[in-house]
């Protein structure tokens, strides 16, 4: 019972760092309707600055409360970066073909990623690299059973609350008010008075502030990162997405979950080798039977 246990709880702090990602995805999707094929390795992007911060704020021998500021620190910094980044691409690329055939922007995602991904490799090299232990890798809880450290605890810190965040600002702002008005109908929302283009920009922004913190807490928890972590990562989280109905907030947390959880149960029970083919697996059959997603809405297409 307590292998069973460690398991789920392995699953479900890769699952909130997945649906973190999913977020991105599902956001974008929502309001425009594009898959961003490069938001895997925009967030392999914001590992590299990560990294490269770690190492100038020579941060590998702060301990205690420091380290703490530190990783807030550099969660503001590459959510900043990462935020910044997405806006740009979505400005200097997406925006010209806002009007275009549908294949022409997923196109250009496809391109993007690679520049991205490129970037990288002259960023860290061919080599992954390894990232600082910053967080003590001791057992907060009593006894010898259980393992929950510091690390665990940093993604409920960090990924709950901007969670909430995100959900708070969708729900309750004016902002989040635009976000829903431009998704369901842009042209109505534009003749209505609102900046389509610049709430377009600011849902870039914010999905990409989300995946510049999740490439912080990933750099510290799996402690690994390289110039292809982003194929791997934006897919699962694509995945995540897809499979709690993309477009849908709850549904890119609740896939993220799912995810985090069969992946961790597959490797433990399974074999590793196995984990991806069984995630996907599942995904198959549930879209088989719900295409929308387990949390989507089907919609009917005008022809």
């Amino acid at each position: 019972m307590v292998f069973f246990l460690q398991q789920c709880l392995i699953g479900l702090t890769n699952g909130a760092l997945v649906a973190m990602v999913a977020l991105g995805y599902t956001m974008v999707y929502g309001i425009i309707r594009l898959i961003n094929f490069a938001h895997g390795d925009l967030i392999m992007l914001g590992a590299c600055l990560a990294l490269t911060l770690v190492s100038v704020l020579g941060m590998a021998a702060w301990t205690g409360t420091a380290t703490w500021l530190g990783v807030a620190l550099l969660v503001l910094l590459c959510g900043l970066f990462c935020g910044g980044l997405n806006v740009a691409v979505d400005r200097l690329v997406y925006r010209p073909l806002r009007n275009a055939p549908k294949l022409a922007p997923l196109v250009s995602a496809i391109g993007v990623s690679f520049i991205f991904m490129n970037l990288g490799l002259f960023w860290l090299g061919p080599a992954d690299r390894s990232f600082p232990e910053l967080l003590p890798a001791t057992n907060l809880l009593a006894g010898e059973g259980l393992q929950f450290t510091a690390k665990d605890l940093l993604v409920i810190v960090v990924v709950v609350p901007l969670m909430i965040a995100l959900s708070v600002l969708v729900k309750t702002t004016r902002l989040g008010k635009a976000m829903r008005a431009v998704s369901q109908d842009p042209t109505a929302a534009a003749l209505v008075g609102i900046d389509v283009d610049r709430v377009i920009a600011a849902t870039f922004f914010v999905g990409g502030f989300l995946g510049g913190a999740a490439s912080v807490i990933y750099g510290l928890y799996i402690n690994t990162i390289g110039f292809q972590m982003g194929f791997q990562n934006g897919l699962y989280a694509f995945t995540a997405a897809v499979l709690g109905g993309i477009g849908s907030i709850p549904g890119a947390v609740v896939g993220g979950l799912v995810i985090g959880l069969v992946r961790a149960l597959s490797s433990a029970y399974v074999g590793e080798r196995w984990a991806g083919a069984i995630v996907f697996a599942i995904l198959i059959v549930i879209l088989v039977f719900r295409p929308e997603g387990l949390l989507g809405r089907g919609t009917k297409e005008k022809v």
